[in-house]
């Protein structure tokens, strides 16, 4: 039965995709149908029109799955050697630089936040 109530939790997750997708055929948009249906989603988990029991069984699964989709991605790099050598470095040192520039932005932000509410909490105390 589990089984089932998955199966028909993915089968909502793709009628957004496919919704978004039909949404961006017909107005030629520029972002994709499928994050045109993530955002449909979103939408309507945050007012409530999809409740989250619906789907979350069926997410759940897809992100246990999530490193699967990668495999087939990470070994076609094998198909060229030269991403493998001085640009192969070049590109994994910007993924590094990155990485730790977003990490450092976000906790700063976060930092910053969270004193700006604790000092408003102070002041109404």
């Amino acid at each position: 039965m589990k089984t089932l109530i998955i199966f028909l939790q993915i089968c909502i997750l793709y009628i957004f995709t496919y919704i978004g997708t039909v949404i961006h055929n017909f107005f030629h948009l520029v972002i994709p149908g499928s994050i045109i249906g993530l955002l449909l989603l979103f939408i309507c988990l945050c007012f409530k029109i999809v409740p989250l029991k619906w789907i979350e069984n069926g997410a759940g699964f897809l992100l246990s799955l999530l490193m699967l989709f990668f495999i087939p991605t990470t070994v076609g790099v094998m198909n060229y050697p030269s991403l493998l050598s001085i640009h192969g470095a070049l590109l994994v040192l910007a993924v590094l630089l990155s990485t730790i520039i977003s990490i450092t932005i976000a906790g700063t932000a976060g930092q910053f936040f969270e004193k700006k509410a604790q000092k408003r909490k102070d002041d109404k105390e």
